[in-house]
Order: structure tokens, then C-alpha cells, then sequence
């Protein structure tokens, strides 16, 4: 199947393209600051709407948009701004369980679909060493909660899907794009 994916995100590329789609990657010209919103799961799904309604896919083609955030605490960690701010919530999440929410927006031929995952992880405990060299990579600049669950071995385990926490709930997506097609 043919998927347009409004997503900057090489993981969610990924995931698609190991489901047996074809991807197109196009980057939606959506500002997110201006959103405002408290709730991480709103916040998700009208995130990703927003990115979806920038794009105009071809008849036929699904337009997939998605965001994350990690929630820790009661407050809402997107993308680190710096090193320094991956290292402090890299410290934050260490020894602690913190929730990811990703929202999906769907969009083919006029019809659209949100739906929602969330997923609880708990982190071990991490030695100063390892957020400081994690940090140095560079890797936590541009993930929700300055970590991917892919490259970091820090998750000691997961209550929910592991897509989910990487950036795109595959499960509940090949059942949902059933109504689609």
C-alpha cells in the first residue's frame, strides 16, 4: 500500500516500510508551538492532525501523521532543546516509570481516522556515565523524553506496545487501516 507519512521521523519510516508499505516522506510545514495543551493525549492527537491537514495526498494514497511526548511526573517532555536538557531528563527518568502517548492521524480520499496509544516504562537506574555518553551521541536531540527505546537500553520494562514507545503503534494501526481499504 501506498503511504504518504507527514512525519520527519526515520524510526516511523521504519516501522511502515517493515509492515510491507510503500513510504513517502514528506515534512509538514506545521508549527507546534502553537499548540497549547495540558493533556498529553489531546495534545498527541491534535498534534498530529495538525500535521496531517498540511499535506494534500493523491487520490488514493493514506496520509499517516503521528507525534509523541513522554510524560513523567504530571509534565510533558517533548524533543531536549540541548545536551543539557536531554541530561536532565535522562537523570529525571532514571529508577523512575514515566507513560509515552503517541497520537495517529489517517487520512485517504476525504475519510479521516485520530486514535491514540499510550504505554507506561520504567527506566533502571542510570550511572552518570551512561546519560553523559548516551548524550554525547546526539541521539536524544530528536526524540520525546530525550530517549529511543531502539538505542539506549535503558528500559528495564514496558506496559503497552514497544512501537508505541518507539514513535508509531503498528498494532493498532494494521487494524484500524482497515477502514480504509
Amino acid at each position: 500500500m501506498k503511504i504518504l507519512l507527514a512525519s520527519a521521523s526515520p524510526r516511523r519510516k521504519q516501522l511502515l516500510t517493515a509492515l510491507g508499505h510503500s513510504v513517502t516522506v514528506v515534512r509538514p510545514d506545521f508549527d507546534e508551538s502553537l499548540i497549547r495543551e495540558q493533556d498529553p493525549a489531546r495534545l498527541v492527537l491534535r498534534l498530529a492532525e495538525g500535521k496531517g491537514r498540511t499535506v494534500s495526498p493523491e487520490r488514493g494514497v493514506l496520509l499517516v501523521a503521528a507525534d509523541t511526548v513522554v510524560v513523567f511526573g504530571g509534565r510533558i517532555l517533548g524533543k531536549p532543546a540541548d545536551r543539557e536538557e536531554a541530561v536532565r531528563m535522562l537523570r529525571a527518568l532514571s529508577g523512575n516509570r514515566h507513560e509515552v502517548y503517541t497520537g495517529v492521524y489517517l487520512q485517504k480520499d476525504g475519510k479521516s481516522r485520530s486514535f491514540l496509544d499510550q504505554a507506561k516504562v520504567f527506566f533502571r537506574s542510570l550511572t552518570k556515565r551512561e546519560i553523559l555518553d548516551y548524550a554525547d551521541t546526539g541521539s536524544p536531540l530528536d526524540k520525546a523524553g530525550a530517549y529511543g527505546i531502539q538505542d539506549s537500553g535503558f528500559v528495564a520494562r514496558i506496559e503497552g506496545s514497544y512501537h508505541t514507545v518507539m514513535g508509531f503503534p503498528t498494532e493498532k494501526f494494521q487494524k484500524i487501516m482497515d477502514e480504509f481499504y
